[in-house]
């Protein structure tokens, strides 16, 4: 496995690794439950409001079709973190790493181009 230069990352690949690093920690935590899943779903949640409250400011460079989205997804996530007070199913914490891993490889990608 490659090491990853963290000290030369851009805005770009950095936030991909923080949504990447915490899908897996939700994926790590599925198995121990208790308070690791509870960390685990808090520090995701807290990393898409952040995105939200990026994406809502005036001045947040992104096309807005493409910050709208990321809104919704924000909306989404807050939703399925929410819904593991019902109970936690696979179902809820796959769409949660699901997410973030669609959107992490979405940033790498257009950070290539």
């Amino acid at each position: 496995m490659a090491m990853v230069d963290i000290e030369n990352l851009g805005k770009a690949e950095e936030d991909a690794l923080a949504l990447t690093a915490a899908a897996i920690q939700i994926d790590q935590a599925r198995a121990e439950g208790g308070s690791s899943l509870t960390t685990a779903l808090d520090r995701n949640l807290q990393l898409w409001v952040g995105i939200r409250t990026l994406m809502q400011r005036q001045d947040c460079p992104m096309p807005k079709p493409i910050r709208d989205n990321l809104v919704q997804l924000s909306h989404f996530v807050a939703q399925k973190t929410f819904e593991v007070s019902n109970g936690v199913t696979d179902e809820i914490l796959d769409s949660l790493i699901g997410v973030n891993l669609q959107i992490s490889e979405g940033l790498l990608e257009n950070n290539k181009a």
